[in-house]
C-alpha cells in the first residue's frame, strides 16, 4: 500500500515517493559518501533507482524528503512499522530510518524532517515506542537521534550488513512515547 499523505515542514515537504524521482534520486544515491554509511550501496544507474523506488521505498510510511520551494527529493525517511522492522515487535510500535544526500547535510533538515515524523507516528499513528539505530562511525546519524531524544538501548557487534556484504556493529537508540511528549509538552 503506497502511502497518499504528504507532511510539511517550515522548509521540507515530505512526500510519497514517484518514478519520475528516479533521475534526482540517482544523482545523490550515486555518492559514495551517503549510502554506505547508511548500509546500502552506491547507486549505480537511473534504473536501478528507478527499481529501488518501485520496490523500496514504498512502504506505508515511506516520504522522499524535498525543499518545500523545489519539491526534488533530496533523501529519504521512513517509519519501518513492526512487520518491516528488526527491533520494533509490537503493532504500537516502529522503526525510523533515513538517508539525506550530502549536498545538504550540516543544515538542520534532517532533524527537522525526523522531527516531524516522529510527530506523525507519536500524534497520527498512536505509536508508544519508535526505535532507531545506526552504524559505528556514522556520527551525523548518532547526533540526529540524540537530538530528537532517543536514548542508548544495546550495541550489537557483527551485524550482518547484506546490501554490502560486510559486517558492523550497531547501536540501537529507542525513543518512548511518554518521553517525546515530555520533550514537546508547553511548559
Amino acid at each position: 500500500m503506497v502511502n497518499a499523505m504528504e507532511l510539511n515542514t517550515k522548509r521540507l515537504t515530505l512526500r510519497p515517493w514517484k518514478e519520475s524521482d528516479a533521475e534526482a534520486l540517482y544523482m545523490y544515491a550515486k555518492d559514495p559518501r551517503v549510502g554506505p554509511k547508511a548500509g546500502w550501496a552506491p547507486h549505480k544507474s537511473v534504473e536501478e533507482s528507478l527499481s529501488i523506488i518501485k520496490h523500496l521505498l514504498q512502504g506505508k510510511e515511506c516520504y522522499a524528503i524535498c525543499l518545500r520551494d523545489a519539491k526534488t527529493p533530496i533523501g529519504a525517511i521512513e517509519l519501518m512499522l513492526h512487520e518491516k522492522s528488526d527491533v520494533a515487535a509490537s503493532k504500537d510500535a516502529c522503526e525510523l530510518g533515513y538517508w539525506l544526500a550530502y549536498p545538504f547535510w550540516g543544515k538542520g533538515y534532517m532533524l527537522e524532517a525526523a522531527e516531524e515524523l516522529l510527530r506523525h507516528g507519536f500524534e497520527d499513528l498512536d505509536m508508544k515506542q519508535i526505535w532507531c539505530g545506526y552504524y559505528e562511525g556514522n556520527m551525523n546519524s548518532k547526533r540526529v537521534q540524540e537530538k530528537c531524544g532517543f536514548s542508548y538501548y544495546c550495541t550489537i557487534k557483527d551485524v550482518e550488513v547484506a546490501a554490502l556484504h560486510e559486517k558492523r556493529t550497531r547501536h540501537t537508540t529507542l525513543l518512548k512515547e511518554e518521553d517525546w511528549k515530555r520533550l514537546h509538552s508547553k511548559v
